[in-house]
């Protein structure tokens, strides 16, 4: 907690220093549009995850089981500890340094540099850092999902989908599948079969694309309803300036 108290104080005045603006900017105020896109992003990002873990006992002799030391305290401080690490992280690449880039260099290119960096990060956060093959793939994944968590902010101008998606897949992944730095959680596997080569890199695309292009496809029904209301306003607001002329 101490940490994003920091971070938003930090922002607030990269924010104020650059543009004269507070946090609002960020797209922190709930609304319905916004809460609808950060229980959006939990929902398909969670399925997809899920989805992902089954794989491993779908096509081999492995099983999840049922971890009995697992209590509800575990449960609500994982999810905590979950929560804390993904704001952490959305609000360095996704709050106020995104927003200035995005208005000093453009939504594209902004986005491209915070995917880069959301990579890069990740290569001491995993441990990766002296294995080119390791730091490749960390840099790939999470590249590619840190361009979809930019571009989400980018284009709904808020945070709530971006952390949406990363707690959702986050939370499913950690909690649930007990696949993070918390160690034994909800489910354990068992059996320790691999999946084959074929199979495995099938298994490895869904992961690395399946939710960046569910949430291609969201932003882009978004943006069509946003143009269609553009449009519906255009006319209305036309014939009162005719009106006003005659």
């Amino acid at each position: 907690m101490p940490g994003l108290i920091v971070e938003l104080i930090i922002s607030w005045l990269l924010l104020w220093i650059f543009f004269k603006k507070g946090l609002l900017v960020l797209g922190i105020v709930p609304t319905k549009s916004r809460l609808f896109n950060f229980f959006f992003g939990i929902l398909i990002a969670a399925a997809c995850c899920t989805l992902y873990y089954l794989s491993f006992v779908f096509f081999i002799s492995n099983r999840w089981t049922l971890n009995n030391e697992f209590t509800g305290q575990k449960l609500l401080a994982s999810s905590w500890w979950t929560l804390n690490s993904v704001l952490y992280e959305e609000l360095i690449f996704r709050g106020a340094l995104l927003y200035i880039l995005i208005k000093k260099l453009g939504a594209r290119t902004a986005c491209i540099t915070s995917a880069i960096c959301f990579g890069v990060y990740h290569w001491f956060t995993s441990g990766a850092l002296g294995n080119p093959l390791q730091m490749t793939i960390i840099f790939i994944m999470t590249g590619i999902w840190g361009a979809m968590f930019a571009m989400a902010f980018a284009r709904t101008k808020s945070l709530y989908l971006p952390i949406g998606l990363h707690f959702g897949w986050n939370f499913i992944s950690t909690v649930i599948f007990s696949q993070g730095p918390l160690g034994k959680q909800l489910l354990v596997i068992s059996g320790g079969q691999k999946l084959g080569e074929g199979l495995s890199a099938v298994v490895f695309i869904f992961q690395l694309l399946a939710v960046p292009v569910v949430t291609c496809w969201y932003l882009h029904l978004l943006s069509k309803k946003q143009k269609s209301s553009l449009e519906a306003e255009t006319p209305t607001a036309n014939i009162g300036i005719a009106n006003s002329g005659s």
